[in-house]
């Protein structure tokens, strides 16, 4: 590892992720033990699988309800992610309302707020301690072309019907007193975010689905999806539905291929800063996100850390995925340079930490949900980052549509949303990398003041459509 980042003691680098770290990583289960019969199988315990099963008992407690998971429950993107349960959408609302209409991505909208209360709510009601802060998010501008990009997406907002009570402009003393990143020029404010600790949250979901008669079948891959069939080495699971919540590992199932691309993430946690914290502030514990093209996400940990992450090495050649989390000394040593940056005094800190993970990206950037009545498979993802809370939406979407009730939840303008394939290798290696390595020019000009870069990252967006 190089010399220019300071590393704790302990430093772990992969190993699923500092959260389990912190939790034990749990051993996996017991496999499937042959065939059986199901009124729904689950491919994936994930936030997905795990919300639509709760949602499903809850509703239908005779429901014969399997979930099939290749690791343990938890293992993948729910397990790893940055903690972000925030209300912004996959996708842009223009691209719902060019299929549903100007109201119908509007409500869309609004229905991803009240999810953020909807699953603090279960925590509080399944005694799942998260480490749950609703402290909304914070983010910031540090340059003037990032400062023009952060008023234009205000007025972006505004027009979509968000209020003041949604999202404001923080005035200079309002940003000082919330949290202190060096060179901010800007900033706003949104209340509908709230901090978890990832690994809590999944881990208490699996609790409570198997409490309410869930048959959760860890070490079992799924190998097929067939019409009322998951097939796994171990036996077939026959069921009505089967429903498919593999998210960014969907690419391993040979028939799902170029649905979803999986692009990978990168985190690194530093040590506990204790009295480093005067120098930076962040008490209301809000999540920390910026204007970049190549953004962060972050947030201030329970016991006292800065967990912050980023895009590392976004894409793997073939759709392959570092399933135990590794990372690239060079993406540790990019993120470590970024976070000094924003707060000098983590300096005198050090790494805890390093992993990444895989998050699943339709090719139009818009997540799904769709359910065959004829073949009974269905489907939700395609979150591009935003699951911790879009997956509390789509199990109780999925639930609706299985017991086939026409609801609020069932119109929404995500639901059978057409899904079109990546291109085949290289060319959508070739288009990743050319996206970011433009976006990563656009904000090193805009880093070092040599004006506007919308050209860059106008052809950037254009590569892969996003």
């Amino acid at each position: 590892m190089s010399t220019r980042i300071p590393l704790a003691e302990d430093f772990v680098n992969g190993d699923v992720s500092f959260w389990y770290r912190s939790l034990g990583i749990p051993t996996a289960g017991e496999p499937l033990g042959g065939d059986r019969d199901a009124d729904v199988a689950i491919v994936g315990a994930g936030y997905t699988g795990l919300w639509t099963a709760y949602y499903l008992k809850k509703a239908s407690p005779a429901l014969r309800v399997v979930v099939l998971e290749k690791e343990f429950a938890g293992y993948g993107a729910s397990g790893r992610n940055g903690g972000w349960l925030v209300g912004e959408l996959a996708g842009t609302p223009e691209r719902y309302a060019r299929t549903h209409g100007t109201e119908a991505a509007k409500r869309l909208q609004r229905v991803m707020f009240e999810a953020i209360d909807e699953v603090i709510a279960v925590a509080e009601d399944e005694n799942i301690d998260a480490d749950i802060v609703k402290g909304g998010v914070t983010t910031v501008a540090t340059n003037a072309a990032q400062d023009r990009r952060l008023r234009e997406l205000l007025a972006h907002e505004r027009h979509w019907g968000w209020t003041e009570d949604d999202v404001r402009l923080l005035d200079a003393a309002e940003r000082e007193s919330r949290l202190r990143v060096e060179g901010t020029v800007s900033a706003i404010w949104s209340p509908h975010c709230a901090r978890i600790q990832p690994a809590k949250l999944v881990r208490g979901l699996a609790r409570t689905v198997r409490e309410l008669g869930v048959e959760i079948f860890e070490r079992t891959p799924v190998t097929e999806i067939a019409p009322h069939e998951a097939r796994t080495p171990y036996g077939t699971v026959r069921a009505g539905y089967v429903i498919r919540a593999t998210e960014g590992f969907t690419a391993e199932l040979k028939q799902y291929h170029r649905t979803w691309l999986p692009m990978n993430s990168s985190m690194i946690v530093t040590e506990p800063l204790g009295d480093l914290w005067d120098a930076i502030g962040w008490e209301g514990n809000e999540l920390l996100g910026d204007m970049a093209h190549y953004y962060m996400y972050a947030q201030r940990t329970a016991d006292g850390r800065i967990a912050f992450g980023g895009r590392g090495k976004p894409y793997l050649y073939g759709s392959r995925v570092d399933e135990r989390g590794h990372t690239h000394e060079w993406t540790i040593e990019a993120l470590w340079e970024l976070l000094t940056g924003m707060f000098p005094a983590v300096r005198d800190s050090a790494v805890a930490h390093a992993w990444s993970g895989v998050l699943g990206v339709p090719r139009d950037w818009c997540a799904t949900v769709h359910v065959d009545q004829a073949t009974g498979i269905g489907w939700a993802g395609g979150y591009t980052g935003h699951g911790v809370t879009t997956t509390n939406l789509a199990g109780r979407t999925v639930r609706d549509l299985i017991l086939g009730e026409d609801t609020e939840l069932t119109a929404l303008p995500w639901v059978d949303r057409k899904v079109r394939g990546w291109e085949v290798e290289p060319l959508r290696w070739i288009g990743v990398h050319a996206m970011y390595d433009l976006y990563r020019r656009a904000d090193a000009r805009e880093n070092a003041g040599l004006g506007r870069t919308s050209v860059l990252a106008r052809v950037a967006d254009s590569i892969t459509g996003r």
